[in-house]
C-alpha cells in the first residue's frame, strides 16, 4: 500500500519556522517532521510514500533529491571539483513528490491522485507524529469494510487546572488529561471511494468529505492510546522534541 502525505500547507500557526521552509521539512532533534512520519511507517512495512506538495513544495523536492547526499561518507577533492562516495546509508523508500497547489484545499489535493490510486491507500497530515501501528489500523478498516477508518485520539488538555474553593487554589495541575473526548488524529485508511465525495480544489477533507461519509455510515474509527503530537506551534515543537530526548518514539 502506498502512504499519501499532506505537505502542502502554509503551517501559519508555525509561522516562526514556516517563513523559510514547508511545516513537514520543520526538524525536530535535526530530523524533519516528515521524516519521522515515514519512519514509523516503515515500521509496519510500508516504504512507497507520495508526498502531497504546496507551498515551497521545492524544498521538499531538493531534500529528497540530495537525501542520500547527507546520509554518505563523501570525499571532496577541491582541487578537481570530484567527490568520492564510500558508504550511503540509505532507506528502502520510494517516494514520489506531486506539486498540488499552493492554495489547494485538503481534499483538493487527495482529488489530484484520482487516476493513480486505484486500491485502498494511507493517508496522513504532514505536522502529526505518532507511534500508531498502521498494520492495526489496516486490519479494523477491512473489518468493517468502511469508505474511510481514522485514528481517534484523546489529547491532553492544553492548559493548566485549577480547583478552586472560593478565592484558593486546592489544587494545581499543570499538564492534566484531557476531557475524554476523541479527536481525528490525522492517520486515515482511506478507500478509492473518496473521490466520489471531491467535487473541487476547493473542497476540504475535514469539512466537505467526512461529515458526509459519516453521516452515511461509512467512516471509521481506531482509537489510538499511544504517542500522538501535533505540531502547530513552537510549544508542539518543543513537547515533541522532548519526547525524542526522553525517548519516547520507538524509531529513534
Amino acid at each position: 500500500m502506498k502512504a499519501v502525505i499532506l505537505a502542502g500547507g502554509r503551517g501559519t500557526r508555525l509561522s516562526e519556522e514556516t517563513n523559510l521552509k514547508p511545516k513537514p521539512l520543520v526538524e525536530a532533534n535535526g530530523r524533519p517532521l516528515i521524516w519521522h512520519i515515514m519512519k514509523n511507517y516503515s515500521r509496519s512495512g510500508v516504504t512507497d510514500f507520495v508526498i502531497l506538495s504546496g507551498y515551497k513544495g521545492s524544498l521538499i523536492r531538493e531534500y529528497f533529491a540530495n537525501f542520500w547526499l547527507h546520509q554518505a561518507d563523501l570525499t571532496f577533492d577541491l582541487t578537481n571539483a570530484s567527490q568520492e562516495v564510500h558508504n550511503v546509508r540509505g532507506l528502502p523508500w520510494k517516494v514520489t513528490v506531486i506539486d498540488t497547489g499552493i492554495n489547494t484545499n485538503t481534499a483538493g489535493r487527495i482529488g489530484r491522485l484520482r487516476d493513480l490510486l486505484k486500491e485502498d491507500f494511507f493517508l496522513s497530515y504532514g505536522d502529526g507524529i505518532s507511534d500508531i501501528d498502521f498494520n492495526s489500523l489496516l486490519a479494523l478498516h477491512k473489518e468493517n469494510e468502511n469508505f474511510i477508518t481514522l485514528t481517534a485520539v484523546q489529547p491532553p488538555a492544553r492548559f493548566g487546572a485549577l480547583k478552586l474553593m472560593g478565592t484558593q487554589v486546592q489544587s494545581f495541575q499543570e499538564k492534566p488529561d484531557g476531557d475524554g473526548a476523541w479527536v481525528n488524529g490525522g492517520f486515515f485508511v482511506i478507500t478509492p471511494k473518496i473521490f466520489d465525495y471531491i467535487e473541487s480544489e476547493n473542497a476540504s477533507l475535514e469539512i466537505d468529505v467526512l461529515p458526509r461519509i459519516a453521516s452515511q455510515g461509512k467512516l471509521g474509527a481506531y482509537k489510538h492510546f499511544g504517542y500522538w503530537q501535533p505540531v502547530d506551534t513552537i510549544r508542539d515543537l518543543q513537547r515533541l522534541e522532548e519526547s525524542i530526548e526522553s525517548g519516547s518514539l520507538p524509531w529513534i
